[in-house]
């Protein structure tokens, strides 16, 4: 009798409230490192080339359980002013109204992350000049793996696509033949490197 009773409170145990929180503490959580990671863009210009750049200032968390996928989640911001494309010019054009308004807009965010579809995409919610979209990153995570001076270090490599109208930022020129001078497809390549707390 008291061997079934024990088997009873052990079971409630398991499906207990507490007891699933506790499952989900072993996510572990990094902090990017800017150091070592990179989130850029390309978007094609005069429809015959490609212009690439990066934000430079940028910080987030991550939290990671590799044998846990819904345990993942992501909180990133970058500061749209800090968009660097090698030409002063142009990066003072795209801070600008025109494009992400980066005095009236200084943040981009990508937050409520989760991974879906096995492991391999990023969900979650792209925040441009206070224009909130759902986006999926198809995406390979890396690690854990021990850091030269201890630690857990994660990578996180990925890559999608969005329309920049979507968000706002809609500054354009149309060219004679027809084409944009710069696409409204813009590609986001993120690699990262984060390191546990």
């Amino acid at each position: 009798m008291f061997k079934k009773f024990l088997v009873l409170v052990i079971a409630s145990f398991l499906v207990s409230p507490a007891f699933l929180l506790a499952k989900q503490a072993f996510a572990a959580a990094y902090d990017i490192d800017p150091v070592h990671s990179t989130i850029g863009f390309a978007a094609k210009h005069l429809v015959v080339s490609t212009t690439r750049g990066q934000f430079n200032t940028y910080n987030g968390t991550i939290e990671y359980d590799p044998s846990d996928p819904s345990a993942f989640k992501a909180d990133v911001t970058i500061d749209s002013g800090s968009i660097d494309t090698n030409n002063e010019k142009r990066d003072g054009h795209l801070k600008s109204a025109d494009f992400f308004d980066a005095e009236q807009y200084p943040n981009i965010t990508f937050k409520n992350a989760s991974l879906e579809q096995s492991g391999t995409v990023i969900a979650g919610d792209l925040t441009i000049k206070n224009v909130t979209k759902r986006i999926n990153i198809p995406a390979e995570i890396s690690g854990p793996v021990q850091g030269p001076q201890g630690g857990s270090i994660i990578g996180i490599s990925g890559a999608t696509t969005i329309n920049r109208q979507d968000f706002g930022v809609s500054f354009n020129k149309v060219l004679e033949t027809g084409g944009l001078v710069v696409s409204d497809d813009v590609k986001i390549i993120v690699e990262l490197e984060a390191h546990g707390k």
